[in-house]
C-alpha cells in the first residue's frame, strides 16, 4: 500500500507535466533550425548587401551636396566658357554643352573615393566584413551603387549644362547641331566617362583606404600629369599622356577635334575608341587590385 501511494504521486506529476517533457518547439515562439516552426531567416544575400551599400551612400547628407556641387560646377563652367566661345574658334555646340566636365570630373572622382573608403573611415569595416566574410560581394555592390549614382548625377549635370548654355548658343557661340559628326557620342559619353571616373575613384579608395591618399592619387593621374606633360611635348611625353586615364576625355570631343589632336601628337594616335579603352583598362586594373587587397589582406 505504501509503495503504491509513493509511486502514485510520481505518476500524478508525470501526467501533469507530460506536455512539458515531450520535445517540441519552444513556447516562447522562437524558431529552431530544422524544426517544424517558421522558416529560418535568410542569411546574407547580394540583394541585401546592395541595399545596405545604397543606404550608406544616400543616408549621408554630404553625398547629396557632392552631387549638387558636381551639377552646379558643370553648368556654371559650361555657361562661363560658352560666353567666350565663337563659331570661328573651331569649337562645336556639343563642346560648349560638355565643357563643364573639366571641373565636374573632380566631383565624380571624389564620389567614388567616398564610397571606396567609407568602410575604413567610419570604422565599420570589421563589422561589415564579419557579416559578409567573402568580402568581394561588398565591393561588387559598391561598383553598382557608384555607377548608378554617378550616371544619375552626370545625366542631371548634362541637362543643367544644356539649359545653362541656351543663351550663349543662341548668340555667338556655336549651336548644338546633331548633324555634326560625333555630337550624339559626345553627349552620351558625358555620362559614360563620368561613371568611369567615379569607378576609378572607387577602386583607388578601396585600394588605398584613405580618402586623402585616394583623392590626391586620382587628381595626379587625371589632372596634373596630363597638364604637366602637355607643357613639354615630345614623343615620350605624348605617349605617356595617351596612356593616362585622362585619355578618356577624347570621348567628349567631336570627330574633327579628335582628328586634329591625333595629327598634332608625336606619340600614339589612339582616336576616340582608343582613349575610351585606355580609361576602361585603368578602371579594371585598379578595381582588380582593390579586390585582391580586400580578399587577401586584413581590414581595419
Amino acid at each position: 500500500m505504501h509503495g503504491d501511494d509513493g509511486h502514485g504521486d510520481d505518476r500524478h506529476l508525470d501526467d501533469r507535466h507530460g506536455d512539458d517533457a515531450r520535445p517540441g518547439p519552444p513556447r516562447d515562439g522562437t524558431c529552431v533550425a530544422g524544426g517544424g516552426g517558421a522558416p529560418a531567416r535568410p542569411g546574407v544575400t547580394s540583394r541585401r548587401v546592395l541595399a545596405a551599400e545604397w543606404t550608406k551612400l544616400t543616408s549621408v547628407a554630404s553625398s547629396s551636396w557632392l552631387a549638387l556641387g558636381t551639377i552646379a560646377a558643370a553648368a556654371l563652367t559650361a555657361y562661363g566658357l560658352g560666353i567666350f566661345v565663337r563659331t570661328a574658334d573651331g569649337r562645336s555646340g556639343s563642346w560648349v554643352v560638355v565643357s563643364g566636365f573639366v571641373f565636374a570630373q573632380l566631383g565624380f572622382l571624389v564620389l567614388g573615393t567616398v564610397v571606396g573608403t567609407s568602410e575604413h573611415t567610419t570604422g565599420t569595416a570589421r563589422v561589415t566584413f564579419t557579416a559578409v566574410p567573402r568580402r568581394l560581394p561588398v565591393l561588387g555592390a559598391q561598383v553598382v551603387v557608384t555607377t548608378v549614382a554617378a550616371a544619375v548625377t552626370a545625366t542631371l549635370a548634362l541637362g543643367a549644362s544644356y539649359l545653362a548654355t541656351i543663351g550663349p548658343r543662341a548668340g555667338e557661340a556655336p549651336a548644338l547641331d546633331p548633324a555634326v559628326p560625333g555630337t550624339t557620342r559626345v553627349l552620351v559619353c558625358f555620362v559614360v566617362v563620368g561613371a568611369a571616373l567615379a569607378l576609378l575613384g572607387l577602386g583607388l579608395g578601396a585600394l588605398l583606404r584613405r580618402p586623402a591618399d585616394a583623392i590626391v592619387t586620382g587628381v595626379v593621374l587625371v589632372f596634373l600629369l596630363d597638364f604637366f606633360l602637355q607643357s613639354v611635348p615630345g614623343r615620350v611625353t605624348d605617349t605617356v599622356r595617351a596612356l593616362l586615364p585622362s585619355a578618356g576625355r577624347r570621348l567628349l570631343e567631336d570627330d574633327a577635334a579628335v582628328a586634329a589632336a591625333d595629327a598634332a601628337t608625336q606619340g600614339l594616335q589612339l582616336g576616340v575608341g582608343g582613349g575610351g579603352a585606355v580609361l576602361g583598362v585603368w578602371v579594371v586594373v585598379v578595381l582588380v587590385a582593390a579586390a585582391y587587397r580586400l580578399r587577401r589582406h586584413d581590414v581595419r
